[in-house]
């Protein structure tokens, strides 16, 4: 793994290197074999220039980012994977995102590829390809999804954050499956403005990197706050981990994984609980219509659908016009009902300092098992379900969860999530840090 945002930074202002080289690095990063398909727009010379220009002492310095493409960059058109908004109008303005990381001396490296419209948690795009993921060079693997380009920019070396979305994983499943870090923020933290929308009551704007520490550098600029992350030891802290739902069908990687983390966790001091929350198997009735992503996505898209749907990938499309079947009292009672089922599941936590869980239940399937085409629909829609499981919980709970690494040089790469309810943000990231430098000992066997 390239070396993160923090030490980057620290050399920068011991004079051991400069914005340009570190740049000069990114995009040679981005040519390789290893970003194929990874960016559906490069902007190498404006990012060569603006890292000529960063001063180092900004919080990035003139380091790299990547952009999913669903974020407007002005004078740019926004896309999101697909070819039907290919000629759109340019945008005006960047997105709130977008200009936040700027701000900071961050450079935008490219838009990176996606799920086309954000629509998956595999991360397969058949109009601009599938970015192969970073961890297994010898088997094509999914990078997950939707932020698939940004995960793949982040591990392959090319960006230092990979700025994505999350409605139901987006940054969590790719972060996990790559084998970095991906933390999802309370939604009402970061402005989506700017963002073409999948979900608007689910959609948020986060990002992943190679570290904790830079996952919460990332997450100060884009929620314009600090962290008050501590440093306490794992001792000091109450965490759970839930059996119902999030340990059911586990590969055996994922598994042994998990049981090894438990166990370094505990030996390092934590105190782990094993508990029951029956509230999850309320999720199943509450999204019995078709939840919130299918519904308001065919809100946003129906016109466009009229008129371009040939143009669409025809599994997104598919989901989408579930959402044209929802009637309007069923929206208002999945609102409802979702308000209900957040009070229980925050009462149920509240002793806890955080839940933890596999990120995903399963490793990387090779591409070719879920690649475009009539024949393996079926296995795309098992594992896209599979994916989207554990952390799509966390979206609907209007919670906060962070996905980071949990597995040994010798296997596919592990997600560790660790997650709770709205605006204990803080914790979480302060439990991760705790939590990360536990299990650096495995990670480097």
């Amino acid at each position: 793994m390239p070396p993160d945002l923090h030490a980057t930074r620290l050399a920068l202002l011991a004079g051991s290197t400069h914005a340009g080289a570190e740049m000069e690095r990114a995009i040679e990063a981005a040519e390789s074999p290893a970003c194929r398909h990874v960016f559906v727009r490069t902007m190498f010379d404006e990012a060569r220039a603006a890292a000529a220009a960063a001063a180092p002492q900004q919080r990035l310095a003139g380091l790299a980012f990547s952009v999913k493409d669903l974020f407007d960059i002005a004078g740019q058109p926004t896309p999101a994977g697909s070819v039907v908004l290919s000629h759109a109008p340019a945008a005006k303005a960047d997105a709130p995102a977008v200009a936040r990381l700027r701000a900071a001396g961050g450079v935008p490296i490219g838009r990176s590829n996606m799920s086309e419209f954000a629509f998956s948690g595999v991360g397969v795009n058949p109009h601009h390809g599938t970015p192969t993921n970073a961890a297994d060079a010898a088997v094509a693997r999914i990078p997950g999804g939707s932020s698939s380009g940004a995960a793949v920019s982040v591990a392959a070396g090319a960006a230092f954050i990979g700025l994505g979305s999350d409605t139901g994983g987006s940054i969590r499943i790719p972060a996990a499956l790559n084998g970095i870090v991906g933390f999802k923020s309370t939604a009402r933290l970061v402005p989506t403005d700017g963002a073409l929308p999948l979900s608007t009551t689910l959609d948020t704007a986060c990002a992943m990197t190679r570290s904790v520490r830079d996952a919460i550098t990332a997450h100060e600029i884009l929620a314009a706050r600090r962290v008050t992350a501590g440093a306490a030891p794992l001792a000091a802290y109450r965490l759970a981990v839930v059996k119902e739902l999030f340990q059911d069908g586990l590969d055996a990687t994922v598994a042994r994984a998990f049981e090894r983390t438990l166990r370094a966790l505990r030996d390092a001091g934590a105190r782990i609980e094993e508990i029951a929350l029956p509230e999850l198997a309320d999720l199943s009735s509450i999204n019995a219509t078709g939840g919130f992503s299918a519904a308001e996505s065919y809100a946003w898209h129906r016109l466009l659908l009229e008129r371009s749907g040939a143009g669409y990938d025809s599994r997104v499309a598919q989901r989408i016009l579930k959402g044209a079947t929802m009637k309007a009292h069923e929206y208002i009672d999945l609102v409802h009902a979702r308000r209900g089922w957040i009070a229980r599941m925050e009462r149920a936590m509240a002793p806890f300092d955080a839940m933890l869980s596999p990120t995903v239940p399963i490793t990387a399937p090779p591409i070719a098992a879920v690649a475009p085409g009539a024949l393996r629909d079926d296995e795309f829609f098992r594992v896209n379900a599979l994916l989207l499981r554990n952390p799509s919980v966390v979206n609907m709970l209007d919670g906060c969860a962070i996905s980071l690494p949990c597995h040994t040089p010798e296997e596919l790469p592990v997600g560790l999530m660790l997650w709770h309810a709205a605006l204990r943000d803080d914790a979480v990231l302060a439990i991760a840090l705790q939590i990360e430098s536990a299990l650096a000992p495995q990670q480097q066997q």
